[in-house]
């Protein structure tokens, strides 16, 4: 190594001590704040993120005195939940969803509560369509398909699940029975016109030839009872979501005639139970100035955001400066750091415990009740894996 590389060397050395011996003094127990930004933030870059992962190594900062182990009286203290909006506004605009924050809790945990609202969470569906007519364009196939993704406005945790030996009964089964034809011109069949029939099935079974005549018809329900007698569907009548779905075109002289079963069921055995329109998530932004912006440079970043997370405010003697208003707005499309030089003006990070959570609910149940449904859900798993490990 010539001499000029070893003074280099030196100099880059000298230079490391200084910048070392400039740190401020961080208690033991307590991590860097540039420890702790790597520790909870996601970094977000112009081209990609960066420190993506989670540290999940209890002895990561041992040496520091850091426990990074992941303790249940710690969770207890720092987890939260709170609700920023919720909507149960069914007409005239359907907006049936709620957003809310969970705070302190990892990405697992929030992602299986989204597979659980996804696919777990039951729900009643029809199921099983008899079709007695059907003379439209739409094949049989096809129709009963279209009527299986009509939600249904329903508690369904007052239904049981049918196997495949049980009778369908008022317990585990809601008839509804469809019957229109076009007399002329064309026609719109939507959702309203399927009918509850409390009574069960009205279509007769197929019998032998030498069954009794005089008695009555055995048919594909057996109910003991009418299901608006009962006390839980009195004052709150079996209906759709919604009245305005279409569900085929008639031509003249078309007709449909069918009886369609629903069932209780959850969506990992077909998408037609998901209770959710969708449930997804997104960790917090946190969008910080690295130095004052002002005039015209404020301008061009106001202009760059999309979602107008940057406003700009009057200082003295008539000048402008930019500051962040909308941070949780922010959907991380990086504008605001593209180009020469943002990136040391403007810091985008992304928070690793706190995520924003949507919940859409299709109508069965309020958004609210099909989160607590998914925490019972998760506990009962839960319950189980220490039960099978005991």
């Amino acid at each position: 190594m010539s001499s000029s590389d070893m003074s280099d060397l030196d100099a880059h050395l000298e230079e490391a001590k200084k910048r070392i011996m400039n740190m401020p003094e961080v208690p033991m127990g307590q991590l860097p704040p540039h420890l702790q930004r790597q520790r909870t933030r996601v970094f977000c870059g112009s081209d990609a993120p960066t420190n993506t992962e989670s540290i999940q190594y209890s002895g990561a900062y041992a040496s520091m005195g850091v426990d990074n182990s992941l303790r249940l009286d710690q969770f207890i203290k720092n987890f939260k939940v709170e609700v920023i909006q919720i909507k149960h506004d069914v007409k005239p605009n359907y907006e049936y969803f709620m957003e809310f924050d969970m705070i302190g809790i990892d990405a697992a945990l929030a992602n299986a509560f989204r597979r659980i609202l996804i696919s777990e969470v039951p729900t009643m569906a029809i199921e099983k369509v008899l079709i007695a007519n059907n003379t439209s364009v739409v094949q049989d196939e096809v129709l009963a398909h279209r009527l299986g993704l009509i939600p249904i406005s329903i508690d369904p945790r007052l239904f049981e699940y049918m196997s495949e030996n049980d009778t369908p009964n008022e317990k585990n089964t809601i008839v509804f029975k469809l019957h229109v034809r076009c007399t002329h011109g064309r026609l719109t069949v939507r959702s309203d016109e399927l009918m509850w029939l409390p009574n069960g099935s009205g279509f007769a079974m197929e019998t032998d030839t030498y069954s009794d005549k005089k008695s009555n018809p055995k048919t594909y329900t057996s109910f003991s009872c009418s299901q608006d007698s009962l006390p839980e569907f009195c004052d709150n009548p079996i209906s759709l979501t919604h009245s305005d779905i279409i569900i085929a075109k008639l031509a003249a002289k078309q007709e449909i005639e069918l009886e369609a079963h629903a069932v209780k069921g959850i969506g990992k055995t077909h998408a037609k139970w998901s209770p959710v329109a969708t449930a997804w998530y997104r960790m917090l932004p946190e969008v910080e100035l690295l130095q004052e912006i002002e005039d015209q440079l404020a301008e061009e970043l106001v202009k760059k955001c999309p979602v107008k997370v940057f406003d700009i405010e009057d200082i003295a003697n008539g000048k402008k400066r930019a500051t962040v208003a909308r941070p949780r707005a922010c959907t991380l499309c990086r504008e605001c750091i593209r180009g020469e030089d943002w990136e040391n003006r403007v810091a985008l990070r992304r928070v690793k415990d706190h995520f924003i959570f949507t919940i859409e609910s299709t109508g069965a149940l309020p958004p609210d009740v099909l989160f607590t449904e998914a925490v019972k859900i998760l506990e009962d798993k839960c319950e189980r894996i220490l039960s099978e490990l005991s």
